[in-house]
């Protein structure tokens, strides 16, 4: 009886942990949950950090020092909030490869939702990344909002309006730490959004049929699918915490920021890489904008173009094997984009952006001419 009443509450409509789901879901469909927990980490330990942090360029990089040396067990908090970024990042790269092989961008609104919060994570974790003010954090910051000085006739405007003046200051760190805490925030907002629209559409399945006839509660079977995922990931976040915890930041960065000395080569963090190979790879400023944001906003376009009879790529070999090929390619110019800017890089920078976006061309002529000859 109270099981019934808490399924009928209007605030559990669309969050009804007794959902009818599809039978024949796999661990890929785990990968939603874990990023919901990995941002909660992300939010609890960012809050006891900006409790030390002081956005002040001539201490932020003292008070970094004075977290991991002075705080108890700060430390720990501190590298797990940055592993946990790059933990957030690769399950999202991970949860949208699944969503590109298993077609769940049939789901228009469920797929433009997960697109904005990839956007927002990216810019969260950015803005992150600037925080500690050491020699990439500033660099990067200097590099990355200068771009925007090629949008034509405001670009300038709105660059001295990133900075909060006419270079990357004070004004510069106190506005990107302001923006770092209230994304997340934003993102949660996000993700309401996305569970809702999944809960409306529904989830689709492996074999991309429909599964209205074979469906069980989502509870216990997957909420308990759901806390093996948890236990992986917490287990990882804390082996990568606590073994190797500088494993993935840059060297360069444990200097204090120096507008006077350049790094010999500046780059983004790891999850960056891609878009970054993408942006230097081509020789118009304005162009390399247009392709970094297009890189990823054109998925955006996969509803309207992927038009096919089965919702799965496991029918579809021709297009199976060139998605394969793109998920290479990415990592690829993810190798690419951590190499210096000189060649042979920079031609093989070329050819892999211009596969990168050739795949969104050729998967959908492919897909039609399997449908009519088939």
């Amino acid at each position: 009886m109270k099981t019934s009443m808490f399924k009928k509450h209007p605030l559990m409509k669309n969050f009804d942990i007794f959902l009818p789901t599809p039978s024949n879901i796999n661990s890929m469909w785990s990968f939603g949950s874990m990023l919901m927990l990995c941002l909660i980490i992300q939010i609890m330990t960012g809050l006891f950090l900006s409790m030390h942090y002081s956005a002040e360029i001539t201490i932020s990089f003292n008070s970094m020092s004075h977290i991991m040396r002075d705080v108890s067990n700060a430390w720990l908090i501190r590298v797990i909030h940055a592993n946990g970024a790059s933990m957030f990042l690769l399950l999202m790269y991970i949860h949208i490869s699944r969503g590109l092989f298993f077609n769940s961008f049939m789901y228009k609104e469920v797929w433009f939702t997960g697109i904005m919060i990839l956007f927002i994570t990216m810019a969260t974790a950015f803005l992150g990344y600037v925080l500690p003010w050491g020699q990439m954090s500033f660099w990067g910051a200097a590099v990355i909002t200068n771009l925007v000085s090629a949008i034509p006739y405001v670009g300038e405007m709105m660059v001295q309006w990133l900075w909060g003046g006419f270079s990357v200051n004070n004004a510069t760190l106190n506005r990107f730490f302001s923006l770092h805490f209230i994304l997340p925030f934003v993102l949660i907002m996000l993700m309401i959004f996305h569970i809702v629209f999944l809960h409306e559409t529904g989830s689709n399945n492996p074999i991309g049929s429909n599964s209205n006839v074979d469906k069980i509660p989502f509870h216990p079977f997957f909420t308990s699918k759901d806390l093996i995922g948890f236990t992986l990931l917490l287990f990882s976040l804390m082996m990568i915490s606590t073994i190797s915890p500088m494993m993935l930041n840059d060297p360069e960065n444990f200097i204090p920021a120096d507008p006077m000395v350049t790094p010999v080569h500046i780059q983004p963090e790891w999850y960056f890489l891609f878009a970054y190979a993408i942006l230097r790879s081509i020789p118009n400023k304005l162009g390399g904008v247009i392709a970094l944001v297009m890189s990823i906003m054109i998925l955006m376009i996969l509803p309207f173009t992927m038009n096919m009879n089965l919702q799965s790529l496991k029918f579809y070999p021709l297009s199976k094997f060139m998605l394969w090929i793109f998920f290479m390619n990415m990592i690829l110019l993810t190798w690419i984009g951590a190499n210096p800017v000189e060649d042979p890089f920079m031609m093989i920078g070329m050819i892999l952006t211009i596969n990168h976006f050739i795949y969104f061309l050729i998967n959908p002529i492919l897909i039609y001419l399997w449908d009519k000859y088939n």
